[in-house]
């Protein structure tokens, strides 16, 4: 499975495993999106029905852990990570509205289709995420 994602997420990544608060952020991304099936994948909260490509939303580390933004392309098996932001901690925040998700939606398929996107793939001890232009 290939894993992608926004600059977007790039961005609030680097930003939230700055702070000792968010420290298990990248661990976590490693756990449960790496060596995966996609099937693994679908669980969370759909919001797009029952779409063929799901765009789910997934809680991980608990109530006040980390929100994921995601949308699965079944057929290619791509993942896309559109945004994760901590429910508590300096840079806790509730769940984006509507619009936001919304707006993720389409920017994601627009990046999709330019390949404005960034790769994930992890180091030798697979122990980090290193981030690569699509290319």
């Amino acid at each position: 499975m290939n894993i992608y994602c926004l600059d977007d997420f790039k961005d609030q990544f680097q930003k939230l495993i700055s702070k000792n608060a968010y420290q298990s952020l990248e661990k976590e991304i490693i756990s449960y999106f790496f060596d995966k099936t996609i099937n693994e994948l679908c669980s969370g909260r759909r919001l797009n029905g029952h779409s063929e490509n799901p765009y789910i939303k997934k809680r991980l580390n608990g109530r006040g852990g980390f929100r994921f933004y995601f949308l699965l392309i079944l057929k290619n098996e791509d993942l896309y990570l559109m945004f994760v932001h901590p429910k508590t901690g300096p840079m806790g925040a509730s769940n984006i509205n509507n619009d936001s998700i919304t707006h993720l939606y389409k920017k994601i398929l627009k990046c999709i289709k330019s390949n404005k996107l960034h790769v994930l793939t992890l180091n030798k001890s697979k122990k980090k995420i290193i981030f690569s232009k699509k290319s």
